[in-house]
């Protein structure tokens, strides 16, 4: 009865319940959209297509999950719109996720031009692509742009999106339980901010994997095996994450209750401070910034 009363709640406040998505590329993080959405059943598979130009992927991703695939992604875009009933049509959601590596957009968008329906949205987790560029290329205007990041791959992402003065409140809800399959999804004013977001949390999981390896290497120096190292480290980062969201408390006064007057974590805070840790940091999200904004340009 529980699971019967929660599928009814689902079926009322879901705005995907009749959507129909056709993914543009069917990379890592397509995948990882198309699982979360099915093991949430915020979809079913008969309400995904897909596009990918290798014939081995497409039967991979036919065999994980059932989901149509084309070859073309003309014809991937033309079925997510012609699915279903005519009624169905006029009221129902169709998104189309670009999802294609940066270096092939230009030729998939000319491909899609004149392809798109004006009731589809498009939604873009192409990194560096701007809405203008893909709205001009497409004859378009309602356009979402998206940057998630690596823990999307096990539905603990971090997504930070923004869209088009086109995009209506419905569309918005579609794409915030889209995104909120990966994880935890974020609204932005505008793609300056989609760019320090690429700087601060869609680069964010490279700062904790080098400060992780650092840790465990250390640990290694020390005299523990790598595995017992990792172990430690793993677990002492995920633990601290979780305490600190817990607590609600800045980051200085969590720092302060570790820290005893000569103690281990002061010696340990006076050479990171030496060492200067937190300029070294600043610098590599600002590089990360500029870096975000160079691709954008070109």
């Amino acid at each position: 009865m529980p699971d019967t009363e929660a599928a009814k709640q689902n079926e009322q406040t879901n705005p995907l319940k009749d959507a129909r998505l056709a993914f543009i590329g069917c990379g890592v993080m397509a995948e990882a959209i198309i699982a979360g959405l099915l093991r949430k059943q915020l979809v079913a598979a008969e309400q995904i297509v897909g596009s990918h130009p290798r014939a081995t992927r497409r039967e991979e991703l036919y065999a994980k999950y059932a989901v149509r695939m084309f070859e073309s992604n003309r014809e991937a875009a033309l079925a997510a719109h012609a699915s279903g009933s005519a009624a169905e049509t006029e009221t129902s959601a169709s998104l189309v996720i670009l999802a294609v590596k940066p270096q092939r957009l230009s030729k998939v968008l000319q491909e899609l031009k004149g392809a798109i329906h004006q009731e589809q949205l498009v939604v873009s987790i192409v990194a560096g692509a701007r809405m203008e560029t893909i709205a001009a290329e497409l004859l378009h205007p309602a356009i979402v742009r998206t940057m998630p990041n690596t823990p999307a791959q096990i539905g603990q992402g971090m997504t930070a999106w923004t869209a088009t003065t086109s995009v209506s409140e419905a569309q918005e809800r579609e794409v915030c339980a889209l995104l909120e399959a990966l994880g935890k999804a974020l609204r932005v004013e505008n793609e300056r901010q989609i760019d320090m977001a690429t700087a601060l949390s869609a680069t964010g999981p490279t700062y904790i994997f080098l400060v992780m390896e650092a840790l465990i290497d250390a640990g290694v120096h020390m005299g523990f095996s790598r595995h017992v190292a990792q172990d430690l480290v793993q677990q002492t980062m995920l633990g601290s994450v979780l305490f600190a969201k817990e607590s609600h408390k800045h980051p200085a006064e969590l720092r302060n209750m570790v820290t005893s007057p000569g103690g281990t974590s002061a010696e340990a805070i006076y050479q990171m401070e030496k060492g200067s840790l937190r300029t070294v940091l600043s610098k590599a999200v600002w590089a990360a910034y500029k870096r975000a904004e160079a691709l954008g340009g070109k």
